[in-house]
């Protein structure tokens, strides 16, 4: 079972297998409407689907205090939602806590410690808290499954 696992945000944080991670940059580009943000997403969902062909999505689910940040993730996430159901692949959220106490055995790591373990877990070598987040998902999700 092939998983994609999704930190979602303007920079989203992906990751397929040990060694194919990386990020997507969603920023607003000048004189760009939130519309094409979410084009743009999905165009790069259709991308890895079809170069990948996974069986299921795993992403952080939205939390926290910035409204417009939460808004933002969470069209990103109907987008992902529709993509999954029209392609019959499956889809599954965790909280952020969930995701650190796998990864740190604390459910309020922060940043760097997130990027730390994923180095000593996973012998990570980039330096990217979105990227990090994504490979633990995707570890969370394959002990889940029993994968």
């Amino acid at each position: 079972m092939k998983i994609l696992s999704l930190d979602i945000a303007s920079t989203t944080g992906w990751c397929l297998d040990k060694y194919l991670y990386g990020t997507w940059d969603f920023k607003t580009r000048k004189d760009e409407s939130m519309g094409m943000k979410l084009i743009r997403f999905l165009a790069k969902l259709k991308e890895v689907y079809e170069l990948e062909n996974f069986d299921i999505v795993v992403y952080e689910r939205p939390a926290g205090r910035h409204a417009h940040a939460i808004i933002h993730q969470a069209k990103l996430i109907g987008v992902l939602e529709q993509f999954c159901e029209e392609n019959n692949v499956e889809y599954k959220s965790y909280s952020a806590s969930e995701i650190k106490k796998f990864a740190t055995g604390k459910g309020n790591a922060n940043k760097q410690q997130m990027i730390d373990a994923a180095k000593h877990k996973y012998h990570y070598l980039g330096n990217d808290d979105n990227e990090a987040d994504a490979m633990h998902m995707r570890y969370l999700a394959k002990e889940e499954l029993g994968i």
